[in-house]
């Protein structure tokens, strides 16, 4: 059968990404307590197509990942892929990006019980010559309003805040490690099942430790710069204003691009 995708195209114009999104797939991922997840990504698949080349094959993209499906998705696994998809592909780029739901088990402050908490997580990976990849987990915290608490008589607004961090590192960080130092930096953490008098500790908690969304990215600021083997961060964080019809929000880049 013609191959049309590999015909000519006479307009000599290359295209950055072409591919498949949004492919639910199952995936095993590590776990730091367990070993081994599974669960379900959401996947972005492309490729750079040549200036000379009509299209690119798409099945390709699904016959590469089936050659991975039930092997653990780490950095190597990655770059493994990516460099499948370059060489069937026939491409000089290759790039991947794995959206998934990660779960983690956690204990309520006083009570202890017991409670999955789900959080929202990325792999993110290119390969041209070398390989870049990047990890990013969205984590939700309590911030508690710092003026509001310093004008009212009694009582402060809170809401729920949405941190999203994305790092490049030297070395594995694991997906559990990177939630842990990013909700250490919110008024209080979220959890999935609180008894009265863990409703009472976190309460206070947040109370006696108001925060900006400015606060809450800079403090995970200092947290990311203080692990050696983070070479990249992003931090992003929106607060869901409970008494404003607006959310807050901030972001910082660190190098920064001025560095």
């Amino acid at each position: 059968m013609p191959d049309l995708q590999k015909s000519q195209d006479t307009r000599n114009i290359a295209i950055d990404k072409v591919g498949i999104k949004d492919v639910r797939y199952p995936i095993v991922v590590e776990d730091k307590n367990t070993s081994r997840q599974q669960t379900v990504a959401s996947i972005n698949m492309y490729v750079e197509l040549p200036h000379q080349f009509k299209g690119t094959h798409m099945s390709r993209f699904l016959e590469i990942l089936n050659q991975y499906r039930g092997e653990q998705v780490t950095l190597n696994d990655m770059e493994g892929l990516l460099q499948a998809m370059k060489e069937r592909l026939e491409s000089d780029c290759a790039h991947i990006e794995l959206t998934f739901p990660y779960f983690i088990e956690k204990q309520a402050p006083v009570s202890q019980a017991k409670g999955l908490m789900e959080y929202e997580c990325r792999f993110v990976g290119s390969l041209r010559e070398k390989n870049d990849f990047v990890l990013e987990v969205r984590v939700p915290v309590t911030s508690l309003c710092p003026c509001s608490r310093d004008i009212s008589r009694y009582g402060a607004h809170n809401q729920r805040s949405s941190v999203t961090v994305a790092i490049r590192s030297k070395k594995m960080i694991w997906i559990e490690d990177l939630i842990s130092w990013v909700e250490s930096c919110g008024s209080a953490p979220v959890y999935s099942l609180l008894k009265r008098e863990d409703e009472k500790a976190v309460t206070e908690q947040a109370y006696e430790n108001p925060m900006f969304v400015e606060d809450i990215v800079r403090a995970v600021t200092e947290k990311l710069k203080s692990i050696p083997s983070i070479k990249w961060f992003r931090v992003e964080c929106e607060n869901y204003e409970s008494i404003h019809n607006h959310s807050a929000y901030a972001t910082l880049e660190y190098p920064r691009r001025s560095d």
